[in-house]
């Protein structure tokens, strides 16, 4: 296992509202999501940002007399770092030092599974070596082992600026017809009627915990961030009958880098594509309303701020204080507290889901004839049936339906609507 010097910095120029405790906790969470053994975190407090090492020459003496007393394999920052600013705290610290996006890149490596998770993931590395490629390029196969190190897609290929390029131009190209695939069965999700529920929220919050428990899916699921990388979507029946689709969606991150955002909008689609959102926060987390902005600031960057969301309060199985939770429950509207470990209040939550939807249903009275069985079998697929009755003359329904499939009734001859029942809704 490799040993890990954690280096948090705080900026005064810096926009974000975190606190150093709150930077420095949330990278020892990242450092830990990649199986590293964390020696130290240093705190590092600077007005400004310095043109080559970031922080001060004395602050990078002090980190690397502690590397060394460790015998630290690499040194982590909390911060961005250029290209200039790296090359010269690997001369500086005598170690390999990577900052906050590599470690991000890294762990996404590791996670993705899908073709799809990889290719996005190899575009994200591509896009962020591009700049700290010197003109003789970058041998990635001559980077060793270890944590930050893993290449595109783990290739043994020497990259110069052209042929990186060429390779984002390609895989650009080939995540574009992803996407066109994706937009196709979003398409046809949205022929047969079915709206989509997307789960989105800051990583570890539970979002994968909750799916299994909504869908009675198996979703691998962590304490770990970032676990789930390729989206899954499964089938929910709500109690009045309607059926939806839940969609799982790659965590959110304070500050996520911008070209891991654009890198990973065809997966992110999926929550493009949704008519609710279901944001889940940990709401035993100290660090709540904070998750709760960045989630709003990478939503307000994918243009999606104004969907209809209801907001899942999650791990109140971990809150001993139940008194803070309607506290809590007032800074977020359309809320709910539950536990998706327990199935605590989940109850609750698919009532409000169900009652979003409802004003999209409508209730009817059909009859069809006898040689039409088949509608029979898809209204079972698609709609609530709460009476079937087999007369002589025909089939008799009375159902509840999506409001989108009913201009495909009202233009199927062989089914007669009772209008009583129209004008009744």
């Amino acid at each position: 296992m490799e040993k890990a010097l954690l280096v948090s910095v705080q900026l005064k120029t810096d926009k974000h509202h975190w606190r150093i405790e709150d930077i420095s906790a949330e990278l020892e969470e990242l450092a830990s999501s990649t199986s590293v053994e964390v020696l130290e975190n240093v705190i590092c407090i600077c007005d400004h940002a310095t043109p080559n090492y970031l922080i001060g020459k004395g602050k990078v003496e002090e980190i690397g007399f502690i590397a060394h007393e460790e015998g630290a394999d690499v040194v982590i920052f909390s911060h961005d770092l250029s290209g200039t600013q790296q090359r010269n705290l690997e001369k500086a610290l005598g170690r390999r030092t990577i900052d906050r996006t590599q470690l991000i890149l890294d762990i996404f490596s590791r996670r993705a599974r899908s073709p799809e998770g990889k290719m996005q993931v190899e575009l994200a590395q591509l896009e962020y070596l591009l700049p700290r490629m010197s003109g003789k390029g970058v041998m990635l196969s001559d980077l060793g082992g270890g944590i930050g190190t893993r290449g595109p897609g783990e290739t043994k290929l020497e990259l110069d600026r052209r042929q990186a390029r060429k390779k984002i131009d390609k895989l650009k190209e080939d995540l574009k017809g992803t996407r066109q695939h994706r937009q196709a069965m979003c398409k046809k999700r949205k022929s047969n009627n079915l709206p989509i529920v997307a789960l989105v929220g800051y990583t570890s919050a539970g979002k994968s915990t909750l799916l299994n428990l909504l869908t009675a899916s198996t979703q691998v699921t962590s304490e770990k961030l970032f676990t789930t990388l390729d989206p899954l979507s499964k089938n929910l029946c709500l109690p009045n009958g309607q059926n939806v689709i839940v969609s799982d969606t790659v965590g959110f991150l304070h500050e996520l880098p911008h070209h891991l955002i654009e890198a990973f909008k065809a997966t992110l689609e999926e929550v493009s594509e949704a008519d609710l959102l279901i944001h889940v926060l940990d709401a035993a987390d100290p660090r709540l309303i904070l998750h709760n902005q960045a989630v709003l600031s990478v939503l307000e960057e994918l243009e999606l701020q104004d969907k209809p969301v209801l907001v899942a309060l999650n791990k109140i199985d971990l809150i001993q204080d139940r008194s803070w939770l309607e506290v809590s429950k007032k800074e977020f509207s359309n809320s709910v507290c539950l536990s998706a470990k327990t199935g605590e209040n989940l109850d609750i939550l698919i009532s409000k889901v169900t009652d979003y939807f409802s004003g999209l249903m409508l209730s009817l009275n059909i009859v069809i004839p006898h040689h039409r069985m088949e509608l029979v079998d898809f209204f079972y697929r698609q709609a609530k049936i709460e009476k079937i009755d087999y007369l002589q003359d025909g089939i008799n329904i009375s159902l509840v339906i999506p409001r989108m499939l009913f201009s495909r009734i009202e233009k199927d001859k062989d089914i007669k609507i009772n209008p009583a029942t129209l004008a009744k809704d």
